[in-house]
Parts: C-alpha cells; structure tokens; sequence
C-alpha cells in the first residue's frame, strides 16, 4: 500500500473546495469515486472521478443559466447522495455559496435559514419534503427564492412544478450533456465557500461563515494525523449537512483519493456496513451507544459462559491495545486474545464489515466505558472534538497514540491555549470568518487577539486535549453547589430502558430527571411491575418510579456524592425536531423541554425529595 504523501492533494495545490476535485479528477481520472443504492434497479452502483465530472458539468451548465452571481447562496436540502456533491461542487465552481440544509430539521426553522441567508436557488430531495416546506414560506414573489430544484421525477412532483413556475423537476432542468467540467482558473481561498447554520439549543441557529481555505485545511491537517490511502472507503450516513461528515466525509476522501459509498439509511446500516465493508467510518456516539445497547441486551439472554467470555475478551484486548500503544508492559494474559478474538471478538468486527482501519467518533462526549468496550473487542475508535466554527476539527486521536478518553492532539496548523475559568481557546485555519449579519455574535466568539472562545472547559496533558465541561451547561443548585449535567445524561442514557433523559436542578436544592423511556422496552418493563402499558397512569407508579431511581443510582454509581437523582418523571413520547424539543444533531434544547414540561418538573419539587 502506497503511503498517503504520494497521493495526497495539498491545501496549497488545491486551493479552493472545487479546485480540490479538479486536481484528483487528473490525478485518478478512472479511480472509482462514489457508490450509492439504485432503489430502481435495486443494487449498488458507482461512479468514477471522470463519471462525477461529466455530471457535475450538466449541473454546472444548469445553474449557470439561472440569474445567479458569485456570492449568491443556493441551498441543499438532500440526503446523503453523489448529487449532493453535484450540485455543491457544481455551486462551488461558479463562486457561489451553499447552505447545506438538515432533511428532517423543522420547516420554520428550513424557512428562518433560507430567508436570513437570502438563498436563491434550493435543491430538495422530493415532493415530500417540498410540499411539507411550502406552508411556512412567503408566498411566491415575497421572498428571494427564485428557483427551486426537485430531484424526483414522481407525479406530485410533477403537479408542484406545473402550479409554480419556480419549480423545476432535476430530470427536466438537466441538460442531456455536460461538455466539459468547467475549472476557475484564479479564485481566491479565502473566499466564502458555505454557510452553516449551527443548530442552536438556545435561540435561533447563526450561520457560521466557512471559506474554502477553512474547510481545506482542516481536512489535509485531519488526514496528515490520520493516514487516509486510496485504497480507503468511507461508508457516508451522518449527514452531510453536519460539518465533520463534509469535511472529514467528502473533501478529506477527495484529498487523498479514497471512495465513499453512502448507506441507505440508519434503519438498514448493519447491512449496508456488511455489504460495504468499510475501512473508515465517521459517527456521533449515539450510533455507538445503540450498538453497545444491544450488544448487553443479548448478553442478558445469554448464559454465564457466555458473558464471562465476553467480558475476558474485552479485558484482554484492552489489555493488548494498552500494550501497543506502549502504556503496559507483556502480560500472559495476551495470549489468550487469539482464542477470545475467535470466539467472541471478530464476531463483533465482522459486522462493522471487517476491514476496519479507524472509526472516528464526533459531535459530542463518546463514554470512555463504550470506547474501551470497543477497542478491547478489536474496533478501532479514536474520537476527536471540533465546532462548526473551527470547520468543525480542532483536534483526533492518532491510532498509534490513541488515548479514548481524550479528544485527541491538535491537527496541524491549529493552536490552543486554556484560559479563564478553564475556557479553551483556540486559534488557526480552520476558525471561521464570522457569523453571518451578526457581528456582535462574532466578536462574543473571537476576541481581538484571534482567539475563538470555545466555550468547552478543558485540560492539556501528554499533549493531549481532555474536554471537563461546559462553562454554559452548568447547573447551579440553591446552595450555590455547581453540577455539569451532561456527563450525567450521558451515563443515564446508556440504559437500555431510558432512550432520552435531562437532569433538572438550576436554582433548585436538589437534582432531579425528565426520562423519556425506550418504547420498545416499556411491555417487558410494564410486565415486570404487573402494569397496563395502555394506562397513561401507569407511568406514575410509586413501584416503577423507584425502579428506574435505582437504575440510574446504578449509572452513576461512578460519580461524586453530588450526582444523586432524587426524583423522576416518565413519558413514553420522545423529544422532536418538529417539536422544537431537539436540535437536527440531536442535542436538546434545555429550555424548550422545560416550557413543555413545566408542571411535570415543578411536581417533583412540591413534595420534597423522594429519597
């Protein structure tokens, strides 16, 4: 295997996010670059770099013709797909801006974003999610939006473009032929590329200005600590409209070569993981945390050989990882991993497909317990930690210098520096040019010397980053003692019985809990406790409330004196997008869950604590 120097397109030779594309289309004309599931022919087929530029020409060529200058913004709002990368590149190249749109975020906040950024020109997935769109949009001539793409060809589709003369079906709006891929001769880098709405849990989302030069440098400082080869292929499932699957998920691949397929959906990954066999993955932690439900779900039902072997499996290769990375001297031990990896461990790596060589983990806190699950059954994790400011990687875990519990070394070019109240700061090619029309936000985030305030609190050991906090997510009781909730939802969260969960406390002499239960396991946990799963009321009971007190007393069972949930209350209907309760990232919004459940929450303080 070639090493990744040799083929590996630099910042500087690729300038710009399009011009990256145009330097690997004449490096690996016939290099097989994207693969994706035809629902038509049901089967999976691929396109090569030449395959993409012959298209990307035929979106060029159309959004040349409509009444678009540089600087002009144009929206996606698709799945993961080659024509996401169509029609970016294709925007891209005529110096336009895109504003990726999350598919399943809420139509007012589609609409807030389109009309703040004054996108005009909108690429939508189907008639669906158009016709879900259009109530909360100006009516036609109001607003900026001039022409709208949609990429199926189904009859609703075709109704919505006879009755809007905006509208435009793909199939029809394509030219047949592309020519040739259109190449800027001079652009600058450092122009805006993008602009990405964060999904704030507090107020409104603010749009994070990205450059080209922003995005590149990140993703050739993300490949230069973790080597990508073009041999490598990424299995593409967390959104595109998410920063670290953009860059790390589509520039990075088209850096160094390596193909990306895109999975069907969540529901069908297992299988599409077994059919692709990925060498690299990027994820959030909840899709590890579902895994690792369901791997002590089985356990349970399972006979005692069965869970002592998996535990020594785990232990073992644990003990193994610590011992290449250097942390560990040689231990008898590790000559059992040969037979617990045949028993117990490649079980688990077959289906993650088998060939994995790196599973990076971002977005939020990857539970060091689920990390070190993994790594000892042979998955290798390394998680990393970034904002969608900084476009979004500040900094990733080597393999070969992997510490789970830390987010990593800064990739190259980045600096950072710990100031007051343990803030982290940081500075390098990567933090953004500023919010869009919002420059007191900008100056509240970058102070005059540079600096980005993170607002993540922090610590610097052995060179690597280690996340402590979050100076704004604190809770502060009544008797003034400080408590970070979110390692605690976290480790909550982890029950196979609990799906969401918010710890409650600001101003308030004890903590309590809003727990959303998993429905699939409330029959099984109803029936335990001699319950109607059909009664509401149910969802009261003194018994079931006490157990489930006692589970997450066990979930916490790690942490100080001060992590004690005295009280609960349980609900079977999870937390929304479209209610507003959750962000696209899946982050909650703190103060909309609590409007909502406003008397649940006074309820578990009327009485005093329950134990």
């Amino acid at each position: 295997m070639q090493t990744f120097h040799e083929n590996l397109i630099s910042t500087e030779e690729a300038g710009t996010l399009d011009g990256v594309f145009a330097r690997r289309l004449h490096r690996s004309p016939e290099g097989l670059a994207y693969r994706y599931y035809d629902k038509t022919s049901r089967e999976w087929l691929s396109y090569t770099w030449t395959d993409m530029a012959w298209q990307i020409a035929r979106w060029q060529q159309a959004l040349s013709k409509e009444d678009l200058r540089p600087g002009d913004r144009v929206a996606i709002l698709l799945r993961n797909c080659p024509e996401w990368v169509m029609w970016d590149q294709a925007a891209l190249s005529l110096g336009l801006v895109t504003v990726p749109l999350y598919t399943d975020d809420r139509p007012d906040n589609i609409t807030y974003i389109l009309e703040e950024s004054g996108v005009k020109a909108l690429l939508v997935q189907d008639a669906g999610r158009w016709k879900r769109l259009v109530p909360s949009l100006p009516e036609e001539g109001e607003g900026k939006l001039q022409r709208v793409i949609l990429l199926d060809s189904s009859k609703e589709a075709s109704k919505f473009s006879r009755n809007d003369e905006r509208i435009r079906l793909a199939a029809d709006w394509l030219p047949d032929e592309g020519g040739e891929l259109k190449v800027r001769k001079k652009a600058d880098p450092h122009a805006l590329a993008s602009i990405v709405y964060t999904s704030g849990t507090t107020g409104r989302s603010k749009g994070v200005m990205l450059s080209h030069h922003n995005m590149l440098s990140v993703a050739h400082g993300g490949v230069t600590l973790l080597d990508c080869y073009e041999e490598d292929v990424f299995l593409s499932f967390l959104p595109l409209s998410h920063t670290l699957e953009r860059t790390a998920g589509y520039y990075l691949p088209i850096m160094a070569g390596a193909s990306v397929a895109y999975a069907r959906s969540v529901a069908q990954l297992g299988d599409d993981l077994v059919h692709i066999r990925p060498t690299v993955l990027i994820a959030v932690p909840r899709i590890f945390e579902r895994v690792y439900g369901k791997i002590k779900d089985q356990l349970k039902k399972k006979p005692a050989i069965a869970r002592k072997l998996f535990h020594a499996a785990v232990d073992v290769g644990w003990r193994r990882f610590q011992y290449q990375q250097g942390r560990t001297g040689w231990s008898p031990k590790l000559m059992l991993w040969p037979l617990l990896n045949k028993l117990v461990a490649r079980n688990v790596v077959e289906k993650l497909g088998g060939r994995l060589r790196a599973a990076v983990s971002g977005g939020a806190p990857l539970s060091p317990d689920i990390a070190k699950v993994f790594i000892g059954l042979g998955v290798p994790i390394v998680q990393g930690y970034g904002l969608t400011e900084t476009s979004p990687v500040i900094s990733v875990n080597p393999l070969e210098d992997n510490i789970p519990s830390s987010v990593g070394v800064t990739i190259r070019g980045t600096r950072v520096k710990i100031g007051d109240h343990d803030e982290l700061l940081v500075r390098g090619p990567g933090v953004m040019l500023g919010y869009w029309n919002n420059h007191k936000a900008t100056t509240e985030m970058i102070d005059p010397d540079g600096w980005l305030h993170t607002g993540d609190q922090a610590k610097i050991e052995d060179g690597h980053l280690f996340i402590t906090g979050r100076l704004k997510d604190i809770l502060v009781l009544s008797n003034g003692e400080k408590i970070p909730p979110a390692d605690m939802e976290m480790a909550i969260s982890l029950d196979p019985f609990i799906d969401q969960v918010m710890v409650v406390g600001e101003g308030r002499p004890y903590l309590t809990a809003l727990v959303v239960l998993n429905e699939e396991s409330w029959p099984a946990l109803a029936k335990e406790h001699g319950l109607d799963t059909d009664d509401p009321a149910s969802l009261s009971h003194k018994k079931l409330h006490t157990h489930i007190l006692k589970r997450i007393k066990a979930s916490l069972s790690d942490f100080p004196g001060y992590a004690k949930i005295r009280q609960v209350r349980l609900m079977l209907e999870p937390w929304t997008i479209e209610e507003g309760l959750i962000t696209p990232t899946l982050k909650v919004k703190r103060p909309k869950v609590l409007e909502k459940y406003a008397e649940e929450v006074a309820s578990m303080y009327s009485g005093g604590p329950a134990h």
